[in-house]
Protein backbone atom coordinates (compact mmCIF):
# COMPACT_ATOMS: atom_id res chain seq x y z
CA UNK A 1 0.00 0.00 0.00
CA UNK A 2 1.78 3.42 -1.05
CA UNK A 3 0.75 6.34 1.31
CA UNK A 4 0.87 10.11 -0.14
CA UNK A 5 -0.60 13.43 0.28
CA UNK A 6 -3.39 16.27 -1.45
CA UNK A 7 -2.00 19.34 -1.51
CA UNK A 8 -3.53 23.07 -2.40
CA UNK A 9 -1.45 25.18 -4.70
CA UNK A 10 -1.99 27.91 -2.95
CA UNK A 11 0.39 30.97 -4.25
CA UNK A 12 0.33 32.91 -0.80
CA UNK A 13 1.79 29.73 0.69
CA UNK A 14 4.34 28.37 -2.16
CA UNK A 15 6.94 28.15 0.24
CA UNK A 16 5.83 25.96 2.70
CA UNK A 17 4.40 23.91 0.15
CA UNK A 18 7.77 23.67 -0.77
CA UNK A 19 8.63 22.65 2.36
CA UNK A 20 5.63 20.22 2.46
CA UNK A 21 6.86 18.66 -0.56
CA UNK A 22 10.67 17.87 0.50
CA UNK A 23 9.68 16.81 4.34
CA UNK A 24 6.92 13.80 2.31
CA UNK A 25 10.12 12.95 -0.01
CA UNK A 26 12.67 12.80 3.42
CA UNK A 27 9.98 11.22 5.46
CA UNK A 28 9.67 8.26 3.12
CA UNK A 29 6.01 8.83 1.55
CA UNK A 30 5.13 8.04 -1.56
CA UNK A 31 3.23 9.89 -3.45
CA UNK A 32 2.39 14.01 -3.50
CA UNK A 33 -0.24 15.03 -5.54
CA UNK A 34 -1.21 19.00 -6.70
CA UNK A 35 -5.25 19.85 -7.53
CA UNK A 36 -5.26 21.68 -10.81
CA UNK A 37 -7.63 24.34 -10.99
CA UNK A 38 -5.82 26.68 -13.04
CA UNK A 39 -9.13 29.39 -13.08
CA UNK A 40 -8.51 29.89 -9.28
CA UNK A 41 -6.25 32.75 -9.27
CA UNK A 42 -5.23 32.38 -6.00
CA UNK A 43 -3.58 28.84 -7.23
CA UNK A 44 -0.25 28.63 -8.57
CA UNK A 45 -0.28 26.89 -12.06
CA UNK A 46 -0.39 23.02 -11.22
CA UNK A 47 2.69 21.74 -14.00
CA UNK A 48 4.74 24.49 -13.10
CA UNK A 49 4.67 23.70 -9.25
CA UNK A 50 5.03 19.60 -10.40
CA UNK A 51 8.08 20.54 -12.31
CA UNK A 52 9.33 22.50 -9.19
CA UNK A 53 8.81 20.03 -7.01
CA UNK A 54 10.38 17.77 -9.02
CA UNK A 55 13.70 19.39 -8.81
CA UNK A 56 13.35 19.67 -4.98
CA UNK A 57 12.86 15.91 -4.03
CA UNK A 58 14.50 12.93 -4.84
CA UNK A 59 11.79 10.00 -4.55
CA UNK A 60 8.45 10.85 -4.54
CA UNK A 61 6.26 10.27 -7.28
CA UNK A 62 4.52 13.33 -8.51
CA UNK A 63 0.86 13.87 -9.74
CA UNK A 64 -2.00 16.44 -10.39
CA UNK A 65 -5.00 15.07 -9.14
CA UNK A 66 -6.20 15.72 -11.34
CA UNK A 67 -5.29 17.41 -14.59
CA UNK A 68 -7.88 20.24 -16.14
CA UNK A 69 -8.36 18.74 -19.62
CA UNK A 70 -10.61 21.56 -20.95
CA UNK A 71 -7.57 24.06 -20.49
CA UNK A 72 -5.14 21.62 -21.33
CA UNK A 73 -4.91 19.88 -24.86
CA UNK A 74 -3.97 16.13 -25.16
CA UNK A 75 -0.98 16.41 -26.74
CA UNK A 76 0.33 18.88 -24.58
CA UNK A 77 -0.77 16.96 -21.63
CA UNK A 78 0.99 13.87 -22.99
CA UNK A 79 4.23 16.10 -23.97
CA UNK A 80 4.47 18.08 -20.38
CA UNK A 81 4.03 14.77 -18.48
CA UNK A 82 6.96 12.77 -20.48
CA UNK A 83 9.05 15.68 -20.34
CA UNK A 84 8.82 15.90 -16.89
CA UNK A 85 9.57 12.07 -16.08
CA UNK A 86 12.08 11.76 -18.08
CA UNK A 87 13.79 15.43 -16.08
CA UNK A 88 12.06 13.50 -13.09
CA UNK A 89 13.76 10.01 -13.46
CA UNK A 90 10.39 8.44 -13.84
CA UNK A 91 8.57 9.86 -11.19
CA UNK A 92 5.42 10.96 -12.47
CA UNK A 93 1.87 9.68 -12.66
CA UNK A 94 -0.93 11.16 -14.47
CA UNK A 95 -4.55 11.66 -12.82
CA UNK A 96 -7.17 13.10 -15.48
CA UNK A 97 -10.81 14.21 -15.09
CA UNK A 98 -13.19 15.20 -17.47
CA UNK A 99 -13.88 18.65 -16.13
CA UNK A 100 -15.90 20.70 -14.47
CA UNK A 101 -16.78 24.85 -12.87
CA UNK A 102 -17.44 25.12 -16.50
CA UNK A 103 -18.58 28.64 -16.51
CA UNK A 104 -15.00 29.36 -14.59
CA UNK A 105 -13.18 27.30 -18.11
CA UNK A 106 -15.10 29.21 -20.45
CA UNK A 107 -13.83 32.24 -18.81
CA UNK A 108 -10.45 31.28 -19.65
CA UNK A 109 -11.35 30.58 -22.93
CA UNK A 110 -11.85 26.64 -22.63
CA UNK A 111 -14.80 25.04 -23.96
CA UNK A 112 -18.25 24.72 -21.79
CA UNK A 113 -19.18 21.21 -22.53
CA UNK A 114 -22.46 19.35 -21.19
CA UNK A 115 -21.81 16.13 -19.17
CA UNK A 116 -22.39 13.66 -22.07
CA UNK A 117 -19.50 15.85 -24.39
CA UNK A 118 -16.79 16.19 -21.72
CA UNK A 119 -17.17 12.75 -20.79
CA UNK A 120 -16.61 12.13 -24.85
CA UNK A 121 -14.25 14.47 -25.08
CA UNK A 122 -12.41 12.63 -21.79
CA UNK A 123 -12.44 9.21 -23.99
CA UNK A 124 -10.73 11.12 -27.12
CA UNK A 125 -7.99 12.69 -24.72
CA UNK A 126 -7.21 9.11 -23.01
CA UNK A 127 -6.85 7.45 -26.49
CA UNK A 128 -4.50 10.14 -27.77
CA UNK A 129 -2.57 10.60 -24.45
CA UNK A 130 -1.79 6.93 -24.06
CA UNK A 131 -0.58 7.00 -27.75
CA UNK A 132 1.63 9.80 -27.19
CA UNK A 133 3.41 8.30 -23.72
CA UNK A 134 3.45 5.18 -25.82
CA UNK A 135 4.78 6.83 -28.58
CA UNK A 136 3.66 5.19 -31.12
CA UNK A 137 5.30 6.53 -34.31
CA UNK A 138 2.53 9.06 -35.66
CA UNK A 139 -0.84 9.72 -34.26
CA UNK A 140 -4.19 10.94 -36.14
CA UNK A 141 -7.48 11.60 -34.69
CA UNK A 142 -10.43 13.58 -36.22
CA UNK A 143 -12.41 13.29 -33.35
CA UNK A 144 -16.19 15.17 -32.24
CA UNK A 145 -13.76 17.38 -29.55
CA UNK A 146 -9.84 17.27 -30.74
CA UNK A 147 -7.88 16.38 -33.97
CA UNK A 148 -4.35 15.15 -34.08
CA UNK A 149 -3.01 14.54 -37.84
CA UNK A 150 -0.22 13.18 -37.63
CA UNK A 151 1.73 14.24 -34.73
CA UNK A 152 5.10 12.78 -33.29
CA UNK A 153 5.35 11.82 -29.98
CA UNK A 154 8.25 12.42 -28.09
CA UNK A 155 10.71 12.33 -25.70
CA UNK A 156 9.92 8.62 -24.78
CA UNK A 157 8.97 8.44 -20.83
CA UNK A 158 11.54 5.88 -18.62
CA UNK A 159 8.52 4.31 -17.15
CA UNK A 160 5.02 3.64 -18.44
CA UNK A 161 2.94 6.78 -17.19
CA UNK A 162 -0.51 5.87 -15.46
CA UNK A 163 -3.49 7.73 -16.21
CA UNK A 164 -5.84 8.05 -13.01
CA UNK A 165 -9.11 8.95 -14.27
CA UNK A 166 -10.97 10.62 -11.52
CA UNK A 167 -14.86 8.90 -12.32
CA UNK A 168 -18.13 9.02 -10.28
CA UNK A 169 -20.60 8.37 -12.81
CA UNK A 170 -21.22 5.35 -14.69
CA UNK A 171 -20.06 6.36 -18.45
CA UNK A 172 -16.89 7.68 -16.45
CA UNK A 173 -16.51 4.45 -14.54
CA UNK A 174 -16.76 2.09 -17.78
CA UNK A 175 -13.76 4.24 -19.52
CA UNK A 176 -11.83 3.56 -16.68
CA UNK A 177 -12.53 0.18 -16.72
CA UNK A 178 -11.86 0.09 -20.40
CA UNK A 179 -8.79 2.59 -20.85
CA UNK A 180 -7.52 3.33 -17.40
CA UNK A 181 -4.49 2.20 -15.57
CA UNK A 182 -5.76 3.77 -12.58
CA UNK A 183 -9.34 5.11 -10.40
CA UNK A 184 -8.68 8.00 -8.78
CA UNK A 185 -11.67 9.30 -6.58
CA UNK A 186 -12.14 11.49 -3.82
CA UNK A 187 -13.89 10.00 -0.98
CA UNK A 188 -16.31 12.23 1.31
CA UNK A 189 -19.67 13.50 1.68
CA UNK A 190 -19.31 16.05 -1.13
CA UNK A 191 -17.78 13.58 -3.42
CA UNK A 192 -18.61 9.92 -3.02
CA UNK A 193 -19.39 8.30 -0.11
CA UNK A 194 -17.85 5.35 1.60
CA UNK A 195 -21.71 2.96 0.87
CA UNK A 196 -21.23 3.59 -2.78
CA UNK A 197 -17.80 2.89 -3.37
CA UNK A 198 -18.51 -0.91 -3.79
CA UNK A 199 -20.61 -0.38 -6.82
CA UNK A 200 -18.32 2.22 -8.61
CA UNK A 201 -15.87 -0.60 -8.23
CA UNK A 202 -17.71 -3.34 -9.66
CA UNK A 203 -19.03 -0.92 -12.69
CA UNK A 204 -14.77 -0.67 -13.83
CA UNK A 205 -14.83 -4.41 -13.08
CA UNK A 206 -17.55 -5.13 -15.25
CA UNK A 207 -16.24 -3.03 -17.96
CA UNK A 208 -12.38 -4.28 -17.60
CA UNK A 209 -13.45 -8.10 -17.97
CA UNK A 210 -15.95 -6.86 -21.40
CA UNK A 211 -12.89 -4.92 -22.36
CA UNK A 212 -10.75 -8.50 -22.04
CA UNK A 213 -8.86 -6.89 -19.59
CA UNK A 214 -8.31 -7.94 -15.43
CA UNK A 215 -9.84 -6.07 -12.27
CA UNK A 216 -6.04 -6.22 -11.21
CA UNK A 217 -5.25 -3.79 -14.45
CA UNK A 218 -6.56 -1.01 -13.20
CA UNK A 219 -5.04 0.32 -9.57
CA UNK A 220 -7.27 1.94 -7.23
CA UNK A 221 -6.08 5.21 -5.43
CA UNK A 222 -8.52 7.32 -2.99
CA UNK A 223 -8.52 11.00 -1.89
CA UNK A 224 -9.04 10.35 1.92
CA UNK A 225 -10.08 11.51 4.94
CA UNK A 226 -12.10 14.83 3.79
CA UNK A 227 -14.99 14.31 5.72
CA UNK A 228 -12.90 14.04 9.44
CA UNK A 229 -9.40 14.79 9.30
CA UNK A 230 -8.66 13.24 12.71
CA UNK A 231 -8.50 9.87 11.16
CA UNK A 232 -5.48 10.75 8.63
CA UNK A 233 -3.16 9.85 11.53
CA UNK A 234 -4.55 6.57 12.70
CA UNK A 235 -2.76 3.78 11.13
CA UNK A 236 -5.92 1.33 12.11
CA UNK A 237 -8.15 3.72 10.16
CA UNK A 238 -5.99 3.98 7.37
CA UNK A 239 -5.61 0.24 7.13
CA UNK A 240 -8.93 -0.02 7.17
CA UNK A 241 -10.16 2.06 4.47
CA UNK A 242 -7.67 0.60 2.00
CA UNK A 243 -8.74 -2.82 2.70
CA UNK A 244 -12.85 -2.63 3.08
CA UNK A 245 -12.57 -0.46 -0.12
CA UNK A 246 -9.51 -2.17 -2.22
CA UNK A 247 -7.64 1.13 -2.51
CA UNK A 248 -4.09 0.83 -2.58
CA UNK A 249 -2.84 4.33 -2.36
CA UNK A 250 -4.32 6.58 0.23
CA UNK A 251 -4.05 10.57 -0.16
CA UNK A 252 -4.59 12.25 2.54
CA UNK A 253 -5.14 16.47 2.66
CA UNK A 254 -2.85 18.14 4.48
CA UNK A 255 -3.80 20.63 7.38
CA UNK A 256 -3.17 24.41 7.43
CA UNK A 257 -1.75 24.71 10.64
CA UNK A 258 1.36 22.09 11.81
CA UNK A 259 1.20 21.06 8.16
CA UNK A 260 5.25 20.28 8.08
CA UNK A 261 4.94 18.11 11.57
CA UNK A 262 1.91 15.97 9.97
CA UNK A 263 3.45 15.54 7.22
CA UNK A 264 6.84 14.35 9.01
CA UNK A 265 4.78 12.11 11.58
CA UNK A 266 2.56 10.80 8.41
CA UNK A 267 5.65 9.67 6.65
CA UNK A 268 8.17 8.59 9.69
CA UNK A 269 4.84 6.87 11.87
CA UNK A 270 1.78 6.46 10.73
CA UNK A 271 2.41 5.44 6.93
CA UNK A 272 5.10 2.60 7.49
CA UNK A 273 2.42 0.98 10.54
CA UNK A 274 -0.59 1.05 8.01
CA UNK A 275 1.01 -0.25 5.11
CA UNK A 276 2.32 -2.95 8.21
CA UNK A 277 -1.29 -3.55 8.99
CA UNK A 278 -2.73 -3.59 5.50
CA UNK A 279 -0.58 -5.76 4.26
CA UNK A 280 -1.00 -8.07 7.71
CA UNK A 281 -4.61 -7.61 6.84
CA UNK A 282 -4.15 -8.96 2.99
CA UNK A 283 -2.38 -12.07 4.38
Amino acid sequence: MQVGIFVVPDAARSRETIEIAETADRAGLDVIAIQDHPYQRRFLDTWTLLSFLAARTQRITLMPDVINLPLRLPTMIAKSAASLDVLSGGRVELGIGAGAFWDAVWAMGGPKREPGESVEALEEAIGIIRGFLDVERTLRLDGKHYRVSGARPGPEPPHRIGLWVGAYGARMLRITGRLGDGWLPSVGSRYLAEDDIADRQRTIDEAAKRAGRESTDIRRAANAGLDDPSVTLDPDWIARFADSHRFETILLSVPDEGALDFVRRLGEEVAPRARELAGSAAA
